[in-house]
């Protein structure tokens, strides 16, 4: 906030107006226009003039404003009494503090997305342990980062990673353990690919990926293929039932045919 400046007898102009107090000329002709501010004097060919008692009137609005008040509540100030100023002023640091405490909100929002694109999984190497299980590798992440990093798909999953804490990871772990049960059980039970159970499976499947980003079907057949080729995802299925990477990569492939996909040519889309 700046110190009031004097004027000359004989009035300052609007051009040393706004030099001197930091408002625009515009803002001073709109608050000339709705009678907030108006000069005292006019020289003879009509222009504006400011003496003190008006510079002293635009100082109090420069304050005003800079503290966030509307135009409209600073003419009540101006016009009223001084007792109606603390109050008003108060209000508006209460209004203030509401803010800062939404911007910190927003800061912390942001911190966790920001950390969320970078390591993927907002939870302590423990958490991860106690939440996703012994076998879970808190590397994992960071390999899926460095592959994925710049997919749009490690970006949905970021931003749904930012919004979860340990509880929400554990109902996604246990979605997918129970998962992982159904389908050993199926292949146990001898289900065909491409039959009513295989194919409610199939959709099962594609909900509880989806938990991490969305999931088309031709994008689950990609999946399927890689759950059979790569050795970690095949060592995970067959172990929990020798050959299950293959029969999971069939079960999809079938339920695609059976919605017009071809397996064979299906892309990341």
């Amino acid at each position: 906030m700046r110190g009031m400046p004097d004027a000359a007898d004989d009035g300052l102009t609007v051009g040393q107006v706004s030099a001197r107090l930091g408002v625009t000329v515009r803002a001073l002709h709109h608050w000339d226009e709705i009678a907030l501010a108006r000069p005292s004097l006019r020289t003879a060919a009509g222009y504006r003039l400011y003496t003190a008692g008006d510079l002293e009137r635009l100082h109090r609005i420069v304050v005003y404003r800079e503290l966030g008040l509307g135009l409209d509540r600073i003419r009540a100030l101006l016009d009223g009494s001084a007792a109606d100023v603390p109050g008003a002023l108060r209000e508006q640091r209460a209004r203030v503090a509401e803010r800062i405490d939404r911007l910190q909100q927003l800061g912390d929002g942001l911190d966790r997305m920001i950390d969320a694109h970078e390591r993927g999984l907002l939870l302590t190497a423990e958490q991860q342990a106690a939440v996703l299980g012994p076998r879970w590798d808190p590397d994992w992440p960071a390999q899926a980062r460095q592959r994925y990093g710049d997919t749009k798909q490690w970006l949905q999953y970021a931003e749904r990673s930012a919004s979860r804490g340990p509880e929400e990871w554990r109902a996604v772990a246990d979605a997918v353990a129970d998962l992982d049960r159904a389908l050993g059980d199926a292949m146990d039970a001898g289900v065909a690919p491409g039959s009513p159970r295989a194919n409610r499976l199939v959709e099962r499947h594609r909900e509880v990926f989806a938990s991490y980003f969305p999931l088309t079907r031709r994008m689950q057949v990609c999946l399927g293929r890689m759950f059979e080729a790569d050795p970690g995802f095949a060592a995970h299925y067959d172990g929990i039932r020798a050959g299950l990477a293959t029969w999971l990569r069939r079960t999809i492939d079938a339920s695609a045919r059976a919605h017009g996909i071809d397996p064979d040519t299906a892309t990341w889309e």
